[in-house]
C-alpha cells in the first residue's frame, strides 16, 4: 500500500540527492520517466502508466514499490469500474520533496517554498525602490531560513534552491536614477555564489525572464507549444526563447533578451536608436504617473486600469504596443515561431488590453516572406513565474528523465 504519511524517512536526504546526479542509471530514469507520466497526465493506476510509458506491467510494479518506499506517490480513491477490482489510481506525494525558488529583481524580491506538485506552498514578498546589497543579502538569507524552518520534520526533503535574477541587475542604472557605484555594486556580485554560502543545498541560477520562461514551459501554456518567444513585462522587459518544446539558453544565458532590441535604424550623426526597454517597460508606466503626481508603483496593480491612472495608462498601451508588435514581427523573421506568450507583473485587465493593441499594430506590417505571424498568447503564471521558475530548476534537475531538464513528455 503506497503511504501517505508525512513522517520523515529514514535518511531521506541521501536519496533525494542521489536523484539530482548527473549519471542517471536505467532504474533511475525509468523511475524519473514515470514521475513525469504523473506530473504531466496526473494520477493514474499502474495499467494506465504502462501503457503512458511504455514499460510492462512488471517494471511499473516494481518502480512504484520504490517510489513509494521513497515517499514520492500517494494513493488515490479507487475507481471502479464495471468487471474486476477496482483500480487505484497513483498520484505524486505533494510532500515527497520540495525546492525554494528566489527572485531577485529591481523593484521587489520574492521567495517561494514550492512542494513535489509544483505548488506553491509559502510566499514571502519584499517590495523596494531598489535592491540595496548590503540590506538584500541579509534579507536573503534570513527568509530562506524561515521558510527551511517552517518545514519542520520535512526539511531534509528540499532538494535545492533556485535563484531568479537580471543577468545585470545593475543594467540601465540611469534611467532607475542610480549612481555608478549602486550599479556596480551589483555587477561585482555572482549572485547565485552568495546565495549557494548561506546554505548546504544545491543551488541554481538562471536570468530572471528565463526563469520565468521555464515556469511556463513546465506549468502553463508552453506544454502545448512546440516553439515561442516568451516575453514578460516587468520593471524592464524581458524574455526567453523556447525551440522545438526545448529551452533555448544561449551561449551566455541570456537568450530573448529583448530589451536591448533597437526600435529603428541606427544613422551616422543621429545618436543610439531607443531600445525596446524604452518603450515597453513598466519603468516608463512610472514615470508617466510620477509627471502627473500619481503613485507610481500602481503600474504594477489593478490601479492602473482605474482612475486617475488610466488615462496615462492607455497612453503607454498604446506606444507599447507598437514596440512589441515591432519586436514580434522582428523575431519572427529569425525564428519563424509558433506563439508569442507575453506575461508580466501587471493586472489581467491591462495585459489583455496591451496584446488586444498589439494585434491591431501587427496588421500595419508587410509579413510577405514570412509566411505567417505567429498568435498572441498570454502567459498563465502571472508574477510568480520568476521565482517558481526558479524553484522548478532543481526539482526537474533531480527527478526528470532526461539530462536536459525542460524537455516535455
Amino acid at each position: 500500500m503506497p503511504s501517505t504519511s508525512t513522517e520523515p524517512l529514514a535518511d531521506p536526504a541521501a536519496r533525494l540527492r542521489q536523484r539530482g546526479s548527473n549519471q542517471v542509471g536505467m532504474r533511475q530514469f525509468n523511475e524519473r520517466v514515470v514521475l513525469q507520466a504523473l506530473r504531466a497526465h496526473g494520477p493514474a493506476p499502474k495499467a494506465a502508466l504502462a501503457r503512458l510509458t511504455g514499460l510492462t506491467a512488471q517494471t511499473i510494479g516494481l518502480i512504484t514499490a520504490r517510489l513509494d518506499e521513497d515517499g514520492l506517490l500517494v494513493r488515490q480513491s479507487p475507481v471502479r469500474g464495471r468487471v474486476g477490482q477496482p483500480s487505484v489510481p497513483l498520484g505524486l506525494n505533494p510532500d515527497g520533496a520540495f525546492a525554494i525558488g528566489i527572485k531577485v529583481g529591481r523593484r521587489s524580491a520574492d521567495w517561494l517554498l514550492v512542494d513535489f506538485t509544483g505548488k506553491v506552498r509559502q510566499r514571502i514578498v519584499l517590495n523596494y525602490p531598489f535592491p540595496d546589497a548590503a540590506l538584500l543579502l541579509p534579507a536573503i538569507e534570513r527568509n530562506l531560513q524561515q521558510l527551511l524552518d517552517g518545514l519542520g520534520s520535512l526539511r531534509d526533503r528540499v532538494v535545492g534552491v533556485g535563484v531568479a535574477a537580471p543577468i545585470q541587475l545593475g543594467g540601465w542604472h540611469r534611467m532607475l536614477g542610480l549612481t555608478d557605484a549602486q550599479s556596480q555594486a551589483w555587477n561585482d556580485i555572482d549572485l547565485g555564489a552568495q546565495v549557494q554560502k548561506m546554505t548546504g543545498l544545491p543551488v541554481s541560477f538562471a536570468k530572471d525572464t528565463t526563469a520565468a520562461c521555464v515556469a511556463e514551459l513546465l506549468q502553463g501554456q508552453g506544454r502545448d507549444i512546440p516553439s515561442y518567444l516568451y516575453l514578460f513585462l516587468d520593471t524592464f522587459i524581458g524574455g526567453g526563447l523556447v525551440i522545438h518544446s526545448h529551452l533555448h539558453r544561449g551561449q551566455s544565458g541570456n537568450a530573448g533578451a529583448v530589451a536591448s532590441m533597437p526600435l529603428n535604424v541606427a544613422r551616422a550623426g543621429e545618436g543610439v536608436p531607443p531600445q525596446l526597454v524604452s518603450q515597453a517597460s513598466l519603468w516608463d508606466l512610472e514615470q508617466r504617473f510620477r509627471e502627473h503626481a500619481l503613485e507610481p508603483m500602481a503600474a504594477y496593480d489593478e490601479r492602473a486600469m482605474h482612475a486617475p491612472w488610466l488615462p496615462y495608462t492607455q497612453e503607454w498601451m498604446a506606444r507599447a504596443a507598437l514596440a512589441l508588435a515591432h519586436c514580434i514581427v522582428s523575431g519572427t523573421a529569425f525564428l519563424d515561431l509558433d506563439a508569442v506568450v507575453v506575461d508580466g507583473v501587471v493586472a489581467p485587465a491591462l495585459l489583455r488590453s496591451l496584446l488586444a493593441q498589439t494585434r491591431d499594430a501587427l496588421k500595419a506590417y508587410n509579413i510577405e516572406g514570412l509566411q505567417t505571424l505567429p498568435r498572441l498568447e498570454i502567459g498563465s503564471i502571472g508574477s510568480d513565474a520568476r521565482a517558481l521558475g526558479g524553484a522548478l530548476l532543481p526539482l526537474h534537475a533531480s527527478f526528470a528523465p532526461d539530462r536536459d531538464i525542460f524537455l516535455k513528455v
